[in-house]
């Protein structure tokens, strides 16, 4: 299959790239946490996600002193690339293999690079699975069902950036959380929320308290997980205002789940729609407007008409 042929919105089958997942889920970690050792805290721990990229997925610039460095997941080669601002570059292959391997050849590529390699070395929101370095069972990699995975981002990512473009106040970028191992995007009132009662498995309470420090609506994706096998569409509110379970959002198949707190609208549904932006930013309209308006935020002050290239918002 040649890539003009490829569709943008590719088939995900969870249960048949599983392992392949939670491998690039760890490897991202990995990457994820070299950033997170050497970057500055920014609110709702926005120094740490990853980027899609033209090529896969990118750390974008982390200071290194008077140096840059940046680190990408080339997925079109199956390759991680670290690249510094002084010129100097290393590349390590992506395929079959140990979680430790990739782990231990991550710290000789930083080390050649005169870059601090300590960082936290267990994983995160992630149940029974061993320290990185201990990791030293064989994980397969599906690099077409990775790749699959990789484009269906390009397209959610796109969505969901024109979905910003439609808001005022403060808004997150479109960021890859590779804890969670989602793609997510989220809007601020502006006003304070009650403290987060944190909880969550693998993620201290002081991040998950300062994440949610302000009042929010977000929405996300996901490729899947055993506790909900399908690759879906998510969105949330915090604190959650009262009657949001019930509000009507589009399109008519997604629907409130109890147990996570967030409605959920199947990707099978976006990927054979007619229209699959129109019907996944239906979806995100929809969940904001119904956190918004029960929420009583300030929509008006708030909101503006969807960007377009080169027209300046008229003001």
């Amino acid at each position: 299959m040649t890539e003009a042929t490829i569709s943008p919105w590719p088939e995900l089958d969870w249960t048949a790239w599983r392992e392949t997942a939670i491998g690039l889920q760890l490897r991202t970690q990995i990457i994820g946490k070299v950033r997170l050792a050497l970057t500055p805290w920014l609110n709702h721990s926005w120094h740490v996600p990853l980027y899609v990229s033209a090529r896969g997925l990118t750390t974008s610039a982390i200071p290194l002193g008077d140096r840059i460095l940046e680190i990408e997941f080339d997925l079109l080669h199956d390759r991680l690339v670290f690249m510094t601002s002084d010129g100097r570059s290393r590349g390590i292959g992506i395929g079959p293999g140990s979680i430790a391997h990739f782990h231990q050849t991550v710290t000789t590529c930083l080390t050649e690079l005169d870059v601090p390699a300590q960082f936290d070395g267990v994983p995160s929101e992630m149940a029974d699975v061993p320290p990185f370095a201990e990791d030293s069972a064989e994980r397969p990699y599906d690099a077409d069902a990775v790749r699959a995975f990789w484009r269906a981002l390009i397209q959610v990512g796109r969505v969901f950036g024109e979905f910003r473009t439609g808001f005022l106040g403060k808004a997150s970028p479109v960021h890859f959380f590779w804890g969670s191992f989602d793609l997510a995007a989220t809007r601020f009132s502006g006003r304070a929320a009650p403290r987060h009662p944190g909880g969550f498995p693998g993620l201290p309470d002081a991040v998950t308290c300062e994440a949610y420090s302000h009042e929010e609506a977000s929405v996300g994706f996901w490729p899947g997980s055993d506790a909900y096998p399908h690759a879906a569409f998510y969105a949330y509110a915090y604190p959650s205002p009262a009657a949001y379970a019930q509000a009507p959002v589009e399109p008519a198949e997604a629907s409130w789940n109890a147990d996570l707190g967030e409605f959920l609208l199947d990707y099978d549904v976006v990927r054979s729609a007619a229209d699959p932006s129109a019907t996944l930013l239906a979806f995100c309209q929809s969940t904001y407007a119904a956190a918004a308006d029960l929420a009583d935020w300030d929509r008006d002050a708030l909101e503006c008409a969807l960007g377009r290239p080169r027209i300046p918002r008229i003001v």
